[in-house]
């Protein structure tokens, strides 16, 4: 049965696995196979590589102390929902904001919230850029969190305004990325953030590598950052 790819890979994890998580899990599949015939969610459509590539990865920094001892989190660009959606589901005292730039994302998004009748999750149409510089947001998360397929001096503009001195972005990359942090060295500084880890995690039941940059957010940030919308990506620092 596909769904002992959940299972086992929960476990391989060290993380609790319960009827209502599976429950969820398999309602939100649901939902983003249908809606995936309407708009463009994921490329991903075969379900057990749902479980394991949206699902498992999503889930693997729960067992980093970092991420349980946190209440707020914000998952920048988050598409479909990943990873924000599956780590909420597995640790439903999570406070999360999603946050992504299409509107037809966002309803979808609002849509498996109250499908599945989760709390204190807010989801907000918008670019990064602009959240940035809202209050209500700005330094206001312990962690931020994004797989957004972005280099990681830009990702680091969009995710590390939304981080409170003392918290983290936790940055989901690929496994060669030493180039693109060395890259990415201007922008952290200039963004007060702080290589903290790089966690090099195999996803279960699969053989892709993932890396977790985990970046420390360790002074309050200019006012200048992050620069209007599409300066970032445009002009990366």
């Amino acid at each position: 049965m596909l769904i002992k790819t959940l299972q086992t890979g929960f476990n391989k994890l060290g993380l609790s696995y319960t009827d209502d998580i599976e429950n969820k899990l398999i309602k939100y599949k649901e939902l983003l196979l249908e809606w995936n015939q309407k708009i463009n969610i994921t490329r991903i459509q075969d379900e057990e590589e749902i479980y394991i590539k949206h699902y498992l990865d999503s889930i693997i920094i729960l067992n980093s102390q970092n991420v349980n001892s946190t209440n707020r989190i914000i998952d920048v660009g988050t598409g479909g929902g990943f990873p924000g959606f599956p780590l909420k589901i597995v640790n439903n005292n999570i406070d999360l904001t999603l946050l992504d730039s299409l509107r037809k994302r966002t309803d979808f998004l609002q849509l498996v919230a109250n499908t599945l009748k989760l709390d204190k999750v807010n989801v907000i149409h918008g670019r990064a850029e602009d959240f940035g510089h809202d209050k209500n947001y700005r330094e206001k998360y312990d962690i931020c969190v994004s797989r957004a397929v972005a280099p990681l001096n830009i990702l680091c503009e969009f995710c590390l305004p939304f981080v409170k001195v003392g918290g983290f972005f936790a940055a989901y990359k690929s496994e060669n990325i030493a180039e693109e942090i060395e890259a990415s060295k201007n922008a952290i500084e200039k963004l007060c953030g702080k290589i903290k880890e790089i966690k090099q995690i195999k996803i279960p039941n699969s053989q892709i590598v993932r890396n977790i940059i985990i970046i420390e957010k360790i002074n309050k940030l200019p006012n200048v950052y992050p620069r209007k919308a599409g300066t970032p990506a445009k002009k990366p620092l």
